[in-house]
């Protein structure tokens, strides 16, 4: 059985809307995904009992490391794969309809941003670039390519070009971004300190072994004295997702109108919560990975803030996700 969301995925335009289409897409994963079908199954949970989102159960972001998590039998256009770290085993998202990440990325950029074809795209994303199956750097590809501004590019090491072409970009008074993994920025940064004001600066989490984890709060604190800038933007997406939430300043994330984000209690995993003010283990709803698993539960902390809004707290120990690794294993 094939479904097919588009439409209704990125019509949502209420709470109702969005509960509706929860409910439909949760039905389709449960009777077509193998691996969601048999974890509801482990649970005691059946798909027909289900009659509000609060009650669909969100899967364990680990299934991804070990198993094919698709929701329908068309042939696989793409495996994107997580960075990870040595030794460890990395996640493999199966995508069977590229449109689906493209429209939804690109969506979601013009909600927060306008048309990607109006910037200058610079990304700043070494260790991401040197792999093949990364969806951050499709996404970024895809950006650059939709950009009207032919300078727009990767950068990597090439950081005198970078800051020459940022420096006309400024001059121009043109719309640009510059987007990059947190150790890149840093680096960028500590070694040059450009004056970036007329520059949104967008990271992406993560120092991926290169230097010492640090808070976003701290990096942001750095960033904006180096580049000197007043805000430092964030991209909080991963492998496993079609979707992205986006924070134009101080850590606060919203998200496009097709992806929700809940909490979990830290010790009961399928406790789940909507309190703002609480830190909880963040799952995500995220309706544009229908062919997939639109209900995951990350290893992230975070908190809900009034409005619909979320911050990203730092990660799980492995100690805190045993609750879910049991179910994994």
């Amino acid at each position: 059985m094939e479904a097919d969301f588009k439409e209704s995925v990125f019509r949502i335009g209420n709470e109702t809307d969005f509960a509706n289409c929860a409910l439909e897409v949760f039905r389709f994963q449960a009777e077509n995904n193998r691996v969601y079908r048999e974890y509801l199954s482990l649970l005691g949970v059946r798909a027909e009992t289900v009659k509000s989102i609060e009650e669909i159960p969100f899967l364990p972001i680990e299934f991804f490391r070990n198993h094919q998590v698709i929701s329908d039998n068309r042939p696989v256009q793409k495996v994107f794969e997580s960075s990870g770290t040595a030794g460890t085993t990395t996640s493999r998202h199966y995508v069977s309809d590229l449109d689906l990440y493209e429209k939804s990325f690109t969506l979601a950029f013009k909600l927060f941003y306008g048309d990607p074809q109006e910037y200058f795209f610079a990304m700043l994303l070494p260790s991401y670039l040197e792999r093949e199956n990364s969806s951050l750097v499709y996404m970024a590809d895809h950006l650059i390519r939709n950009s009207s501004d032919k300078r727009s590019s990767f950068y990597l090491d090439d950081h005198e070009k970078l800051l020459a072409t940022l420096e006309e970009i400024c001059a121009e008074k043109k719309k640009g971004i510059l987007l990059g993994v947190s150790f890149a920025l840093l680096d960028l940064a500590e070694k040059y300190s450009p004056d970036l004001g007329g520059i949104t600066i967008v990271e992406t989490g993560g120092m991926k072994g290169r230097r010492k984890e640090i808070t976003r709060e701290e990096l942001h604190a750095t960033l904006k004295t180096r580049f000197r800038t007043c805000a430092v933007h964030s991209e909080y997406g991963m492998t496993e997702l079609l979707s992205q939430a986006w924070s134009k300043g101080e850590g606060i994330f919203r998200t496009p109108p097709w992806m929700r984000i809940r909490l979990r209690e830290i010790n009961d995993p399928l406790s789940v919560f909507d309190e703002p003010g609480i830190t909880g283990g963040i799952n995500i709803i995220d309706l544009a990975n229908c062919n997939s698993c639109s209900f995951i539960a990350t290893g992230d902390l975070g908190r809900l803030l009034p409005g619909g809004s979320f911050e990203v707290l730092g990660r799980f120990s492995a100690s805190d996700l045993r609750g879910c690794n049991l179910l994994v294993d």
